[in-house]
């Protein structure tokens, strides 16, 4: 892992040159400045860690000249709540107070070091090649779960998808199959819910012409037509009862019948489920078999919720972005820093379904090239800003209101805001 380390403090510069020395897994660069820095760094360092308070250009403008290209570590020695604030909007991964051991320092980079292993370990472009969508992030628990998929795809074993409505299991059915040998066979995906029940069985297995009265031609089945490949059976848990010991059978026996005929098909699928329901609890209550959810769920994946994702969530809603700048034709678009908030802290309860339809709408809606928080919409669906948020901002205005002596001119140079902005904040918190 390359690092650059920027401290204008010669000391201080020294001493963790002579202190890093001692972990030669670690490359390590020194600048003297950040002016310096920025004339060395190239695609093949790794992480920056820099002093705030620096001559010439401080830690906080050299960040944003860095416009993301690189993850970053701030130490400092006198760090106030305004500047934590600000580090934190700009993405500062760590915020290490002056003085610090230099473990303190080695398990940051670590910690970093980590993550960044498992987003090359599964990127963008990786997935996207395996799956329909592609709308994943890259996170130590979507790490996880494609190891599971991965080693499920190799095998014809069966698999259980689990959780929330919208998570993303269709795009893991289909991750698998396009990671399995039966890649280049179909991929039919039924939602259950969706097919009234006394169509669910012809619908299925098919039927003959002439097996009931609206029966005027022969219909393959999905079963039938996914013969080879993969059959993605989602919202199982709002299956029928009575269809339920069909499709078991069908599964044992790999052979289906078409309604109205005697004659057996032979098939060879892979079944993959899906379900937000509690197929416990539903056994425990009679409406679904025991012995169908133990044929379903050889390996099971609970894919969590993206309110327990958060570091996905803005990987996710740029990827949605960038497509859908793309989709209609317009400039590339970005989110403003109070868009960027709202989407982290907003709790998905429709997941990375509802993310896509928020992202998508904002794109449309937007006016100039930067999407604010307002075209996000997310207070018509209950998002209520964070309060611990609101508590920062309250007390960091107050500060420096008090520190300029009520000046709403200096202190609104000083917060980055707008004189107007200022004042509807200061009547907002009641200052």
């Amino acid at each position: 892992m390359k690092i650059a380390i920027v401290e204008d403090d010669i000391n201080m510069r020294k001493s963790l040159e002579i202190a890093m020395s001692d972990f030669p897994e670690f490359e390590i660069q020194t600048f003297k400045n950040a002016k310096d820095a920025l004339k060395a760094l190239d695609d093949s360092f790794n992480l920056i860690v820099t002093d705030i308070n620096m001559p010439g250009m401080d830690g906080i403008e050299f960040i944003k000249t860095l416009n993301g290209r690189f993850e970053v570590i701030i130490m400092t020695g006198n760090a106030t709540l305004q500047r934590a604030i600000e580090s934190i909007h700009l993405g500062v991964k760590d915020f290490l107070l002056k003085p610090f051991d230099i473990d303190t320092l080695v398990r940051a980079i670590k910690r970093e070091n980590e993550v960044q292993k498992a987003n090359k370990r599964v990127s963008f472009k990786t997935v996207e090649k395996n799956s329909s969508d592609g709308f994943f992030g890259a996170s130590q628990v979507l790490t996880s779960l494609l190891n599971i998929a991965g080693k499920a795809a190799k095998t014809d074993a069966s698999v259980l998808l689990l959780g929330e409505s919208g998570v993303g299991k269709e795009i893991f059915a289909n991750y698998i199959h396009h990671n399995s040998p039966r890649a280049k066979k179909p991929f039919i995906a039924i939602n259950m819910a969706a097919i009234p029940e006394n169509l669910i069985e012809s619908e299925l297995f098919g039927f003959e012409k002439g097996a009931f009265t609206d029966a005027s031609e022969a219909k393959i089945g999905q079963f039938e037509l996914a013969n080879g490949g993969t059959l993605f059976l989602d919202e199982i848990g709002e299956m029928p009862y009575s269809v339920q010991a069909k499709i078991l059978r069908a599964l044992q026996e790999k052979e289906i019948r078409r309604l109205g005929s005697s004659k057996g098909i032979k098939i060879d699928i892979r079944v993959i489920s899906a379900t937000n329901a509690n197929l416990t609890q539903k056994i425990k209550n009679g409406s679904f078999r025991e012995d169908l959810y133990y044929r379903l769920n050889t390996i099971p994946l609970n894919i969590p919720p993206l309110k327990e994702r958060k570091d996905e969530i803005l990987q996710i809603a740029d990827k949605i972005l960038q497509q859908n700048c793309q989709k209609y034709s317009f400039s590339l678009k970005t989110f403003s820093r109070e868009a960027t908030e709202q989407l982290l802290a907003y709790n998905w309860p429709g997941n990375i379904r509802e993310l896509i339809s928020v992202v998508e709408r904002a794109v449309i809606l937007s006016e100039t090239d930067e999407i604010t928080s307002e075209e996000l919409f997310l207070e018509s669906r209950g998002f209520k800003e964070s309060k611990d948020i609101k508590s920062m901002e309250r007390e960091l205005i107050k500060e420096v209101l008090l520190s300029e002596n009520g000046n709403i001119i200096k202190a609104s140079e000083i917060l980055g805001l707008s004189r107007e902005n200022l004042v509807k904040k200061i009547e907002q918190y009641e200052l």
